[in-house]
């Protein structure tokens, strides 16, 4: 790889009545945009949400196939992804200085995923389950302008990067982009303010969808009840056995649609607010994503974070319900046991790359509320050893932990054989690497993926030798609850609105 290129930064907070949401509404059907939202937590775990489009670079991998599609064509090769990766972020590579003093973590790099997959590149492990969605194991398209919208302070912004050999050819690409955004961004919001002064069409919104409604959605399994019970006892078998303390069992449900990806996100995102939710328009997939779990986050100083979660109680019908729910999750040894596993898990995989004596535990066992489930979550913290980055950090901890069980390369042996089907996108992360070092990714759950007019989610839960197969499987029917009502509503509700590309 050539040496690194210049680069030149323009950063601008926007005036408008448009929000972020809105902007990205007008760029949700091209393929290669992108919507990282929070959508709770201002305070701590959502304060910011970024969109983005038109990446002048694409990196996506299938085992050893890395191609990268750039300004100049695309290249092809055989080649260890992450190594890979690594070389294109150097190319690209803006030193922290040049974005001044903002806090904002992500101001232009890489938006994508990395598929559950990617682990047979970093152990040897048995390739069993059949690839029918046949995804690219990592999909990362790197852009030079990012929409950013500060939930705390209420605010919208836009970062443009220009890069080049020459530093002033770098400058006047920036300024060039700069420009044609915001004359984008003002013509977008001339037509929110017209659309707002327009007389309203007669009817609700409800009333038009009542109009085109459907029939009932059918829901396909890979493992009916009985076949997952019978899974998470072979799970229990191998743990009785000694091979693992803890395996996370999972299983995939499908159904038709012939919806809009982006009416889906809408539903979803309302029903199940989430603080590292988005949506990803790719040519193969889209992905719409409503995850409450953080991966890893990396930031500029180098201070590495992840928040596992492992328990799980479906939410009340009625107040008194719900706080019975909570305090038997919160008092439960089961899940307790389960969360300090994967706790123990994350630590170790931290202290492979991080100093010694900054891994610690911030926070053991809180629960924390969603729309339809309490969750379990702990936080570790450490500092990156000198010498390393992000990269670094992911290829210790990938796949997490809470999708993997304890110890992680037996629990994937085990998941490998009882899984039919390979999870792909679902159990991997999705997020951003900024050109600076700054890292967020979260854990790939609550999430549809959208290919060839079927929709695909997966749910599953840590095993333990305690286990019962039975509230095992009725756990993950609480997890789908958001996504399958999600799917339900917009396929019966859906208007005319075109569909997207379905790959």
């Amino acid at each position: 790889m050539t040496e690194a290129m210049k680069s030149f930064h323009l950063f601008q907070d926007i005036d408008t009545s448009v929000s972020l949401f809105d902007y990205f509404s007008t760029f949700a059907d091209e393929e290669h945009s992108f919507l990282l939202e929070s959508r709770m937590d201002p305070e701590k775990l959502g304060r910011y949400s970024f969109a983005g489009r038109q990446p002048f670079l694409i990196f996506r991998s299938k085992g050893r196939k890395v191609a990268i599609h750039g300004p100049d064509g695309v290249v092809q090769k055989e080649a260890q992804p992450f190594i890979e990766l690594r070389s294109l972020l150097s190319r690209y590579r803006v030193d922290p200085s040049i974005y001044g003093n903002t806090q904002i973590p992500f101001l232009g790099g890489a938006v994508g995923y990395f598929g559950y997959e990617l682990n047979y590149m970093l152990e040897k492990l048995p390739s069993l389950g059949e690839d029918d969605l046949a995804l690219p194991d990592s999909y990362f398209m790197f852009v030079d302008h990012v929409l950013i919208y500060d939930h705390l302070e209420n605010k919208l912004f836009l970062s443009v990067i220009g890069f080049d050999e020459f530093q002033e050819v770098a400058q006047a690409k920036a300024l060039a982009r700069f420009d044609e955004i915001r004359k984008w961004m003002s013509s977008v919001e001339e037509e929110v303010v017209a659309g707002r002064n327009r007389p309203a069409s007669g009817k609700s919104d409800l009333e038009v969808a009542g109009e085109t409604a459907c029939g009932k959605v059918q829901f396909r399994e890979m493992f009916n009840e009985s076949q997952y019970m019978e899974a998470v006892q072979k799970v229990k078998d191998q743990i009785y056995a000694g091979n693992a303390f803890e395996v996370c069992m999972t299983h995939r449900f499908e159904c038709d649609f012939n919806g809009n990806p982006f009416d889906l996100y809408r539903e979803l995102r309302h029903i199940n607010p989430a603080p590292f939710a988005s949506f990803i328009n790719l040519p193969c997939v889209q992905v719409v994503s409503s995850s409450p779990e953080r991966f890893v986050r990396v930031d500029r100083q180098g201070w590495c974070a992840s928040r596992p979660i492992k328990g799980t109680r479906p939410r009340g019908k009625t107040s008194r319900q719900d706080k019975q729910l909570y305090r038997e999750l919160l008092s439960s040894i089961k899940d307790r046991a389960e969360n300090m596993m994967i706790v123990d898990l994350v630590r170790n995989d931290f202290g492979r790359v991080c100093e010694v004596g900054t891994v610690e535990v911030s926070e053991l066992m809180i629960i924390e509320k969603y729309a339809t489930v309490f969750q379990m979550v702990s936080t570790i913290v450490g500092k990156l050893e000198q010498g390393k980055d992000s990269l670094d950090l992911v290829q210790a901890c990938f796949p997490g932990g809470s999708m993997t069980g304890a110890p992680k390369i037996e629990a994937m042996k085990i998941i490998d054989k009882l899984e039919p089907v390979k999870r792909g996108i679902y159990s991997g992360s999705i997020g951003y690497i900024d050109y600076s070092g700054n890292l967020d990714l979260n854990i790939v759950i609550r999430t549809i993926l959208l290919k060839d007019r079927k929709a695909y989610y997966q749910v599953g839960g840590a095993i333990v030798a305690d286990s019962d197969p039975r509230d095992e499987y009725l756990e993950t029917l609480h997890k789908a609850r958001a996504l399958r009502l999600a799917l339900q509503n917009t396929l019966q509700r859906r208007t005319s609105t075109p569909m997207l590309h379905q790959g």
